[in-house]
C-alpha cells in the first residue's frame, strides 16, 4: 500500500499525530498531512485558491490588520492574505512539515511554524483576525482549537473558520465520494467530522465562547477539460480520499473510477463546490 498523505490505522480511520521520528507521533491527535505540497495543490488547490478569496472577504481582511492563519497547508489563503496585506502582516502555522516548508519557500517573509491549532505559540490578543480554511474538521478538538484562535485575537477581532459540505453533498468531492459507497456501503468517508454539516461550526463558535456568531456558506465553481483532469488527481494519495483510493487493489480501484465517470456529466464539465462558513467575533 502507498503511504495515504494522512494517517490511517488499519481500520481506515485516521491516525492523528505526525509520525516524527520512527513514527512517533509529534502531534497527539491531530491529523496531519505528510504528501509533499505539489500534491496537495493539484488535488485540492484547484477549489481552495478559488475558495480563500471568498474566505478572506468574508472575513473582512483589510490593509493595515495583522492576521493569522490557522492550518494554512501549503499556502492556498496564505497566498490571499499576503496579495492583501503585504507579508510582514501574516503569521501561518501547521502541523504537517512539508508544508510549512513550502510555505516558507514561497513567502520568505511571512512568519510560519509548526503547531496545532489547540496550542497557538503567540500571546494573547496579538491579531486582529484569525482564519481557519478547510482545517477545523481535522483539529483533534475543534471547539478547542477556535477557543484559542479568539484567545489569540483582540476583543472584536474576527474569528473565521470554513469547512466543505461533506455531509450534505455539496463539496468538492462528493461525486468521489458517492461512487464510493454505491461500491462499498460501509464506507462514511468524510461527512461524520465535525464541521461539515450545516450549522456544525456555529455550534463549535458558540462551545469555543465566541461573539456575534454568523453562519454562511461559500461556493465556487471549477471546470475540468476531460474526466482525466478531475480524476489524476485523486491518485496522490492525498487525504482521506487519496487515503481510500491508495488501498485499493487494481480492479477496485479500476471499478471505483469507472463508477465515478459514470456519475458525472460529459466532458468539459464543471464543479459547484460549497463549504459551510462562519464569522465570529472575538
Amino acid at each position: 500500500m502507498n503511504d495515504p498523505g494522512w494517517h490511517l490505522a488499519v481500520s481506515g480511520r485516521p491516525v492523528t499525530g505526525d509520525r516524527g521520528v520512527g513514527g512517533v507521533a509529534a502531534y497527539p491527535d491531530v491529523v496531519v498531512f505528510d504528501v509533499d505540497a505539489d500534491s496537495y495543490a493539484r488535488f485540492m488547490g484547484r477549489f481552495s485558491e478559488p475558495l480563500a478569496a471568498r474566505f478572506a472577504q468574508l472575513a473582512g481582511v483589510r490593509a493595515g490588520q495583522r492576521v493569522l492563519d490557522v492550518g494554512c497547508g501549503p499556502g492556498a489563503l496564505t497566498a490571499e492574505l499576503v496579495q492583501r496585506l503585504g507579508s510582514g502582516a501574516v503569521w501561518a502555522i501547521d502541523p504537517s512539515a512539508p508544508f510549512v516548508a513550502a510555505i516558507c519557500d514561497r513567502f520568505p517573509q511571512v512568519s510560519v511554524q509548526r503547531g496545532v491549532a489547540e496550542q497557538l505559540p503567540f500571546a494573547d490578543r496579538t491579531f486582529d483576525a484569525a482564519l481557519a480554511q478547510l482545517v477545523v474538521h481535522f483539529m483533534a478538538d475543534p471547539a478547542g482549537g477556535l477557543a484559542e484562535m479568539a484567545r489569540v485575537t483582540r476583543r472584536g477581532g474576527v474569528v473565521a473558520a470554513c469547512v466543505w459540505d461533506h455531509a450534505g453533498g455539496t463539496g468538492p468531492l462528493a461525486t468521489f465520494w458517492q461512487a464510493v459507497h454505491d461500491l462499498d456501503p460501509a464506507e462514511s468517508g468524510e461527512a461524520g467530522l465535525r464541521g461539515t454539516r450545516e450549522g456544525d461550526l456555529a455550534d463549535l463558535c458558540a462551545a469555543a465562547g465566541l461573539h456575534h456568531i454568523e453562519p454562511g456558506s461559500l461556493t465556487v465553481q471549477i471546470q475540468f477539460a476531460t474526466f482525466a483532469d478531475w480524476w489524476e488527481p485523486f491518485t496522490l494519495g492525498v487525504g482521506p480520499a487519496g487515503a481510500y483510493v491508495s488501498q485499493l487493489g487494481q480492479t477496485q480501484r479500476q471499478a471505483l473510477r469507472a463508477r465515478c465517470a459514470q456519475l458525472l456529466p460529459s466532458a468539459p464539465f464543471r464543479i459547484c463546490a460549497t463549504a459551510w462558513s462562519v464569522r465570529a467575533q472575538a
